[in-house]
């Protein structure tokens, strides 16, 4: 299973970890991903998702509905 939000298209970004000394070493970083099973009211039953946890407020702030919606995404 990939690494990317399912809502947000979040994934892995690369970086630099640097040392006192300004030795640089690339790191990749990881989107802080969630297994979550979230209610849909329209379609009477929880869905599955994998979701970063900026999505995951988003969800708890508008609903998962309206979030599908704006990003373009059909539930179901």
């Amino acid at each position: 299973m990939s690494r990317i939000c399912e809502f947000s298209l979040k994934g892995s970004l690369v970086g630099n970890r640097v040392s006192h000394a300004n030795n640089k070493t690339k790191v990749r970083l990881q989107a802080n991903l969630q297994d979550k099973s979230i209610y849909v009211p329209s379609l009477g039953r929880s869905i599955r998702l994998r979701v970063s946890t900026s999505a995951l407020r988003t969800i708890n702030r508008i609903g998962v509905e309206a979030y599908a919606a704006k990003v373009g995404l059909k539930l179901g």
